[in-house]
């Protein structure tokens, strides 16, 4: 039908501005087979591939979850930035951290940094669900299933990827931003002035401190978390490996997997926020910044931030897995790639 509008439309037009030529006849014929090879109707999945609903469903996952769950990030942050001991501590504990925060700021003051995670939380998301799901088809056996060593390898390709193209700079200037509207004359007015000064200062390595801590945590966390995600999902479907798991379901082994994910890398995002924090000058290098730590705080600081981490990334994970296999049942139903 649209075929046919489009045509008789351009006939007219053609016609009117043919007329004095004398070749309207060959005008309209060529606009006809012009028309009968670009307009053939065709369905919308012929132009969406899978590729690009993993990417779109990651996004928008990234975005929900972290306006839900970033409160327990920022306790997180500020336990793990406090590097004094006895009774210099700033904060004698996670709820300790709230109440104070509240008292000084109000609970907007839960929420400081947020825009930062926020921008970065939605392409980290895509790049973790697209890389994951793109390492996935390579590797995937005949029965549709990753045996273990792939479903670690997955996941920690997933995790490498988000670290270098989204979570490093992401996360430096969370960091640097929370560091700095906590101290007694904050100079960051905002997200975009924030990375302004950062560059301005230290230049793109800046947004760059604690990569390799980055990409460590990352890959661990992925390849934690995918492994066992994937793992609970096959011994849940049994034979049939088309059945959708349920939703809550989904969330409940979400939040088993975001659970082993923290006790199996705390220690290294404690020394990753310190890598990324406004003192990190003081460290030559990701193994210094550790030394340092054992050396000064002890065996424990390696643990610090573990109580509001494990609430904010157990829910965080139950989240993220809900939402994305949601998005992603949705989008499969509407457009069978």
């Amino acid at each position: 039908m649209l075929r046919e509008i489009a045509v008789a439309r351009c006939k007219n037009l053609f016609l009117a501005r043919t007329l004095a030529t004398g070749n309207v006849i060959v005008t309209i014929r060529k606009l006809e087979d012009l028309f009968e090879l670009k307009l053939e109707s065709k369905p919308l999945n012929d132009y969406v591939n899978q590729g690009v609903l993993t990417l779109i469903a990651g996004a928008i996952t990234g975005g929900l979850e972290i306006c839900i769950t970033f409160p327990t990030e920022y306790v997180k942050t500020q336990l793990q930035l406090d590097e004094k001991s006895g009774a210099q501590k700033r904060y004698s504990g996670p709820v300790n951290c709230v109440t104070k925060t509240v008292k000084e700021y109000g609970v907007r003051g839960l929420y400081r940094g947020l825009s930062v995670l926020l921008y970065g939380s939605i392409p980290k998301s895509a790049v973790r669900f697209g890389s994951f799901e793109e390492f996935k088809k390579r590797m995937v056996g005949s029965d549709g299933t990753l045996n273990a060593h792939q479903r670690l390898i997955c996941g920690l390709g997933a995790g490498v990827s988000e670290a270098i193209f989204a979570v490093t700079p992401m996360e430096t200037v969370k960091v640097k931003f929370i560091n700095d509207q906590t101290s007694a004359n904050p100079k960051y007015r905002g997200f975009f002035h924030g990375v302004r000064c950062i560059v301005a200062e230290q230049g793109i390595r800046g947004v760059y401190q604690g990569l390799t801590a980055t990409m460590m945590k990352q890959g661990s966390n992925q390849a934690i978390r995918f492994f066992v995600m994937e793992t609970l999902k096959d011994w849940y479907r049994g034979d049939d490996k088309q059945m959708k798991v349920p939703t809550l379901v989904t969330g409940a082994f979400g939040a088993i997997a975001g659970t082993a994910s923290v006790y199996g890398n705390t220690p290294i995002d404690v020394i990753k926020t310190r890598m990324q924090g406004l003192d990190a000058h003081k460290y030559k290098n990701t193994w210094d910044c550790a030394v340092q730590i054992m050396r000064h705080e002890g065996p424990r600081a390696f643990y610090k931030g573990t109580v509001p981490r494990l609430s904010r990334v157990t829910l965080d994970v139950a989240i993220t897995f809900m939402i994305y296999d949601s998005f992603m049942h949705f989008f499969n139903t509407v457009w069978k790639t």
